[in-house]
């Protein structure tokens, strides 16, 4: 298996594109094959690492890219559009990241965790779980004598952790003696993947993004230090919107293959329907305009996605602000990314859908696998389900009602009060 190699490249300007050309154009070439085949992109994420792209949000005086979120935003889109699961993959370690960087802006010095994101390190996520409670994890921290901790538990959906050096758990803190498992404490543990007690299995079976590294992982008596188990109230506080701007730009570089797709067929394409408009497709009205259709859709989901880009950096630049300016800003990025949701998921799925009305029955060829587009599109969309989202941003302009944060997927025990935004007695 030949190694991906490329001229190395550490800045995102306005012209992302041209100058991450090398590293997309390697990654681009075996990215079909790999959703053929089934294989994890496990090339790809080894250039990724060593061209700098998980330190690209490093501050510069650390070695790391020092660049802004709209213009990660638009990398990400672009890697998207080359390999739709690669964003996804890297999803948990950006937000690693951003929460050190929200702590060193608050005076927390980072560096330890800067130099190991500039030596291409990465992180994976590993927060949900199989059957358990939103508020009650399974997985759980106990502390030791030495006063560290032992982590065990499973977890699944751990998106990029399979290609990762660390991963960041969210557990249940055991008290000992405590009588109430719900009211203990819950915890962010950094851990290292390399523990031998740390197992990752590709068995994600989803039709869609599988190429994410999205199985499961279990922890078996796995020891953690205490500088690495950090209050989950201290996560970052736009942590939210963040995790969603990725998602919108994944789904915004899976439109712009949808399209670069579709303008290639067409160009090429001489077979046509005996009813058809035009002799040639590429001269046949009715496609030209489902052919714009696609590109304007791809106009407004990336328009929207870099206006959230936006919203969140006004969050991350505040972070020596007071805390009702915070929330403020937090509130409005969460309805910035909510509202973009709900139209850029929509605009793509349809887009990865109609493509096939420009084209014959011929264009359905596993070979092609052009439906990887919607299915891929599908497969995002459904993490976080748009139509909750839409009653969130219908809430908020009607009833001012503030929007749920750290959303996440399981079963609950508390019950949420809509007219008011506040958690509601336990039921």
């Amino acid at each position: 298996m030949t190694t991906l190699r490329v001229r190395p490249t550490t800045r995102v300007r306005p012209t992302v594109r041209t100058e991450w050309a090398p590293v997309l154009d390697a990654i681009a070439e075996g990215a079909l094959r790999r959703e053929l085949d089934g294989d994890l992109p496990v090339e790809a994420v080894a250039l990724l690492k060593s061209e700098g792209f998980g330190a690209l949000r490093v501050p510069a005086s650390f070695g790391g890219g020092g660049v802004g979120l709209v213009d990660l935003a638009r990398l990400w889109i672009e890697l998207a559009a080359v390999d739709a699961n690669l964003p996804q993959a890297f999803r948990g370690h950006f937000a690693l990241v951003e929460d050190r960087l929200w702590h060193h802006a608050r005076s927390s010095d980072q560096r330890v965790w800067f130099d190991r994101f500039v030596a291409g390190e990465i992180a994976g996520n590993a927060w949900s779980e199989v059957g358990s409670s939103i508020d009650l994890p399974r997985t759980v921290l106990r502390p030791r004598a030495d006063g560290s901790y032992r982590l065990d538990g499973t977890k699944y959906y751990t998106t990029g952790t399979i290609f990762a050096e660390w991963a960041d758990v969210h557990a249940r803190v055991a008290t000992p003696g405590h009588p109430d498992e719900v009211e203990e404490a819950t915890a962010i543990a950094l851990v290292d993947t390399r523990d031998p007690g740390v197992r990752t299995t590709d068995d994600w079976n989803g039709f869609g993004q599988r190429g994410t590294g999205s199985g499961t992982t279990t922890f078996d008596n796995v020891g953690v230090p205490a500088d690495r188990v950090l209050a989950f109230e201290e996560r970052f506080p736009y942590q939210t919107a963040f995790y969603q701007l990725n998602l919108l730009a994944t789904l915004t570089g899976i439109a712009r293959a949808a399209l670069r797709d579709v303008v290639e067929a067409v160009q090429t394409r001489t077979r046509n329907f005996s009813h058809a408009n035009a002799p040639r497709v590429r001269d046949d009205a009715q496609v030209l305009a489902l052919v714009g259709e696609v590109a304007a859709a791809v106009y407004a989901a990336e328009a929207a996605t870099l206006r959230v880009a936006e919203s969140i950096q006004a969050v991350a630049d505040a972070a020596l602000a007071g805390a009702e300016e915070v929330a403020a800003l937090v509130e409005a990025s969460e309805i910035e990314s909510s509202t973009a949701q709900v139209v850029v998921s929509e605009l793509v799925l349809r887009a990865t859908s109609d493509i096939f009305d420009a084209l014959g029955a011929s264009a359905t060829a596993r070979p092609l696998a052009l439906d990887r587009h919607w299915r891929n599109a599908r497969t995002v969309a459904s993490h976080n389900p748009r139509i909750l989202k839409a009653r969130v941003v219908g809430a908020h302009a009607v009833n001012g009602t503030p929007p749920p944060y750290a959303w996440s997927i399981g079963g609950t025990r508390r019950r949420q009060e809509w007219s008011d935004g506040r958690p509601g007695p336990t039921s």
